[in-house]
């Protein structure tokens, strides 16, 4: 599988580079970014042969297959279009989109090309709530509630490797995403009743810096989500499944029980990697011709439940 990578130098873009590196029959054929010199000097480093500042250069090449998009939020929608149109696999990180009319158009469009176009939900992939997502589709677990925080030091507009960034992140409509779609993915359900609070508003960066959100399934279960991007401490998103059978705590590729004893995990995928875990997912859809785990086509229930939080904040 012949794959182009746009964002290929920014943090995801590398784990993606990397995880595509693990998958036999896989290599990245041409990376994208923002200033030619510095995409230039990552492909070189990288061994990749082709490498621009214009995705339509990449589209319009024969050896390219698929495309990954870990670019700034606001190009994902119009982005991942760009490639259906050009006849191009696509998987975009989240969210989709950032906002739902152009994620209603991603879906529209990947339902006219019949390609394969994947949402880059990694927690469905993490081998921590995989094992979570075993145990609930073989019977032995029910959730009654999943807690969870996502906490972040982030007062200035940078991103995880500490580097400026051009565009603003978004609690909602990006961090709040991975976890209102692995509560729908994990229940089995969409949420039908959703609440939201956002704290001030940042001076500079124009965004809420702390979220509270609460959200509910038909069957009962119910998700309550933190986060903020004022937390001084370790930072990611940690979650505490609370089931009618035993509490579990998942730390990305990590689980534990709820009296802190690490499960193991070692036989619930062929990876530990989350990230790999996903674009293997991406290129054996493509490989077999069938629809992926977090299609978009999936993953648009999660965008529908962040439209109706973003209602909730607006009130």
């Amino acid at each position: 599988m012949r794959i182009c990578i746009a964002g290929a130098s920014g943090a995801f873009g590398k784990k993606h580079m990397d995880a595509v590196a693990a998958i036999e029959g896989s290599e990245v054929v041409s990376v994208v970014g923002t200033r030619i010199e510095s995409i230039k000097a990552f492909a070189e480093e990288r061994g990749v042969a082709h490498y621009t500042t214009d995705l339509a250069e990449s589209l319009a090449r024969d050896d390219v297959d698929a495309v990954i998009l870990a670019t700034p939020t606001q190009m994902h929608a119009s982005q991942a279009i760009q490639c259906l149109e050009a006849g191009k696999h696509v998987m975009v990180e989240i969210p989709m989109a950032d906002n739902i009319e152009d994620a209603r158009k991603l879906v529209e469009t990947k339902k006219k090309t019949g390609l394969v176009a994947m949402a880059g939900h990694t927690r469905r992939f993490n081998p921590s709530h995989q094992w979570i997502h075993n145990k609930i589709q073989a019977g032995e677990l029910k959730i009654q509630q999943m807690d969870v925080q996502t906490y972040f030091f982030r007062r200035e507009n940078k991103n995880a490797l500490g580097q400026a960034r051009s565009w603003t992140d978004h609690l909602l409509w990006h961090h709040a995403c991975h976890t209102v779609d692995l509560f729908q993915y994990q229940t089995g359900e969409v949420a039908n009743k959703v609440q939201a609070l956002q704290g001030p508003i940042h001076d500079e960066l124009k965004i809420a810096m702390d979220m509270s959100i609460g959200m509910k399934v038909p069957d009962g279960a119910i998700c309550t989500l933190s986060l903020s991007f004022n937390n001084d401490g370790p930072f990611g998103t940690f979650f505490r499944y609370i089931c009618d059978n035993g509490t579990y705590i998942a730390r990305y590729d990590d689980l534990f029980d709820g009296n802190e004893n690490k499960i193991d995990l070692s036989g619930v995928a062929v990876s530990n990697n989350g990230i790999e875990l996903q674009d293997r997912e991406f290129i054996l859809a493509i490989e077999e011709g069938r629809a992926p785990n977090a299609c978009v086509t999936q993953a648009i229930d999660a965008m529908e439940t962040l439209y109706k939080l973003e209602q909730c904040l607006e009130e």
